[in-house]
């Protein structure tokens, strides 16, 4: 087993990089920020940006717990990769993980400096610093499975109200098309960790009961979205929405339907992950 490493400063681009690189040099199996990700798929470990302080982060990132060390190390066995790449700020730090997780040393050392432009670089620190973008190297879609943060989508943040509703619309028609573009298409997912120091997104009660009224609107069956309730918190987003439902459908799968287009529509109108979403029949009309 070969391992590489690719290192530099916190916030230049190694994970937006990386993809690219473990294709020309062959390799399919990835360590960045606790992860074990194989074939663009997360396999094991804990992700750094979901923990709420840098020291946290810091601490997942060298797989400091012991049970999180084995469940990775029992992996790497398991898929008996031919090469690895190990991401980290220093080589001190990739040589700490390749240790504590029982693999070779590090064979073959690579520099953030060595794959990417001057222009790159200081493109990377500038959305690190004023919009706290972290990429993590895999697709959107594989990633929610796993990681409760926010999923940064400034063209979708960023509409005028006419635009939003537009998108909304677009939204609940099209979901997988819109999840998909700038991310799944590259095996990139561009985050906002919990310990971000720019302040908090908050989201208005409003804004998830129209979009509920909206999604309402569109799937047959649905007599009318009676009322919801949420927690509005972006890091635990959970949505209890009550219904009423024409008589003559199939109710089970109407609300069925509903459930996974008001998913779909809040995650891609907010941004937000989307914890939990029940929905309650209060009557057939």
């Amino acid at each position: 087993m070969k391992i590489y490493s690719l290192t530099g400063p916190s916030g230049t681009g190694k994970s937006y990089q990386a993809p690219g690189f473990m294709a020309e040099h062959e390799i399919h199996t990835l360590i960045d920020d606790g992860l074990l990700i194989n074939d663009d798929v997360v396999v094991a470990g804990i992700s750094a940006k979901r923990q709420k302080t840098r020291i946290g982060a810091v601490k997942v990132a060298l797989f400091t717990d012991g049970g999180q060390a084995a469940a990775v190390s029992s992996k790497i066995k398991e898929i008996n990769p031919e090469s690895i790449l190990i991401i980290g700020t220093s080589d001190r730090m990739t040589d700490i993980i390749a240790e504590t997780l029982g693999l070779p040393p590090v064979e073959e050392r690579f520099y953030i400096d060595d794959i990417s432009t001057e222009e790159e670089r200081k493109k990377a620190e500038k959305s690190r610093e004023q919009q706290g973008k972290h990429v993590i190297p895999v697709p959107t879609v594989q990633l929610k499975r796993d990681f409760a943060g926010y999923f940064m989508n400034p063209e979708m943040l960023m509409r005028s109200a006419k635009n939003m509703a537009d998108k909304a619309q677009e939204a609940i028609k099209k979901p997988s098309a819109l999840l998909r573009r700038g991310h799944d298409e590259t095996a990139k997912t561009v985050v906002r960790p919990t310990y971000s120091y720019l302040g908090d997104f908050i989201i208005n009660e409003k804004v998830i009961k129209d979009i509920a009224k909206c999604v309402g609107r569109d799937v047959p069956g649905i007599h009318g979205v009676i009322s919801v309730y949420e927690n509005t918190e972006p890091e635990n987003l959970k949505m209890i929405v009550a219904v009423d439902i024409d008589r003559d459908v199939k109710v089970w799968e109407t609300a069925t339907e509903f459930q996974r287009k008001l998913v779909e529509a809040v995650e891609n109108m907010t941004a937000f992950n989307v914890v939990s979403t029940d929905i309650e029949i209060r009557s057939l009309v």
